[in-house]
């Protein structure tokens, strides 16, 4: 199994989701963030016990961003002539099938991978089917 180069510590500044002001009061407003637009809004004007407000604050910082959990960057593949991208930058980025991949190209582009020792991130989607059969 590869291994990242590297496998950084991700700090997330904010791990609860930004909820959209009085979605708790009204029916008619869901929980899903939309920045207050009214003159009066107390979020709007930040007051202080007020719902936060996104902001570029919260921004991850750049060396860990798109890392993965296992530690990799994503790189989307639809061949197997793809992969011979991914050959010298194996410890850096995985390979991802791309959804639209069918089941018998995907088995070729897995065997290949293991071959070239690059990571894939859903290599066994799709092979129960043909396990079945």
């Amino acid at each position: 199994m590869v291994q990242p180069i590297v496998k950084h510590k991700i700090v997330k500044k904010r791990t609860l989701k930004f909820k959209r002001n009085q979605y708790d009061r009204k029916i008619a407003v869901k929980e899903s963030w939309r920045r207050p637009k009214g003159i009066d809004s107390r979020c709007r004007r930040k007051f202080r016990g007020v719902t936060v407000m996104p902001n570029i604050g919260y921004g991850t910082n750049k060396k860990h961003r798109h890392i993965l959990p296992n530690g990799f960057l994503k790189f989307v593949v639809h061949n197997v002539q793809d992969l011979e991208l991914l050959l010298m930058h194996n410890r850096k980025y995985c390979a991802e099938v791309a959804h639209n991949v069918s089941s018998n190209k995907r088995k070729a582009i897995v065997e290949r991978a293991a071959q070239l020792n690059i990571a894939v991130t859903n290599g066994k989607a799709r092979l129960r089917s043909e396990e079945d059969e």
